[in-house]
Order: C-alpha cells, then sequence, then structure tokens
C-alpha cells in the first residue's frame, strides 16, 4: 500500500493532461527543455574561459586523429 503500482502513475498521468490539457504540457515540455540546453551552453563556455588552452602535440607524435604515438618506460622491481 506504500508503494504506487504503474496503475497508479497512469491515472495520476490521465488527471494531469486532463487538468493541464497536452498542448501546455507540451510547451512547458519545450521550455524546459530550451532551459537545460541552455544551462549546458552557459556551463561549458565558462569552462572553456576558466580552462587555459591545451599545449597541442608536435605533428610527428599524432598518425591518426584518435590515435596518440607515446613512449612507454620499463619499471625495474626491487
Amino acid at each position: 500500500m506504500g508503494s504506487m503500482s504503474i496503475w497508479h502513475w497512469l491515472i495520476v498521468l490521465v488527471v494531469v493532461m486532463l487538468v493541464f490539457g497536452t498542448k501546455k504540457l507540451g510547451n512547458i515540455g519545450s521550455d524546459l527543455g530550451k532551459a537545460v540546453k541552455g544551462f549546458k551552453d552557459g556551463v561549458k563556455t565558462d569552462e572553456d574561459k576558466d580552462a587555459p588552452a591545451a599545449p597541442t602535440p608536435p605533428p610527428s607524435q599524432v598518425t591518426d586523429k584518435g590515435t596518440i604515438e607515446v613512449e612507454a618506460k620499463e619499471k625495474n622491481k626491487l
């Protein structure tokens, strides 16, 4: 009795759709999506301003855009 089953949630959804209407709910959803996208863009531009530009490796080390060649060092066991 404490937890709500799927039927309870469906009844709540139907009541909400009857009260607000599908058009208004669609508008609320699109407005919320735009707000989230704007927030993500704002956070991304703030991070770009705060972080210094990463140095690019010399062209001789880059063979493929997804692969960077590096030298491996052997670790000595004592």
